[in-house]
């Protein structure tokens, strides 16, 4: 039973929306991956939207660059998941989520394409 917060923002205007997907609309998120296009209609849109990137629930951040629906621990020095500090140069291994979407997935971050 897949359940998601699609979160879709909209360039032209500069505005956001959250829409809650329940499962029969939920069951076409799971499976694709940070990058992919899907029709609007699954999230009540006209258009398409791409998918760039979301969070599972307890908050861990997806990463385009970890492939699969993995958690697992990356050493970084920047990107996704990592705060820069006032040490630079500075590397730290953080536990982050694949980019494939699975069940685990509770937000999805969406921009409008067209």
């Amino acid at each position: 039973m897949a359940s998601f917060k699609v979160v879709v923002a909209d360039p032209k205007t500069r505005k956001s929306q959250a829409v809650e997907v329940k499962d029969p609309q939920a069951a076409a998120f799971v499976g694709l991956k940070i990058g992919d296009e899907v029709d609007g209609s699954l999230v009540g849109l006209q258009g398409r939207i791409k998918i760039t990137g979301g969070s599972d629930k307890a908050g861990f951040p997806m990463r385009s660059d970890l492939s699969g629906g993995v958690k697992k621990y990356v050493l970084m020095t920047k990107g996704v998941g990592f705060r820069k500090g006032a040490d630079e140069g500075k590397k730290k291994r953080k536990l982050v989520r694949g980019n494939t979407i699975t069940d685990e997935i509770y937000q999805l971050n969406a921009v409008q394409v067209s």
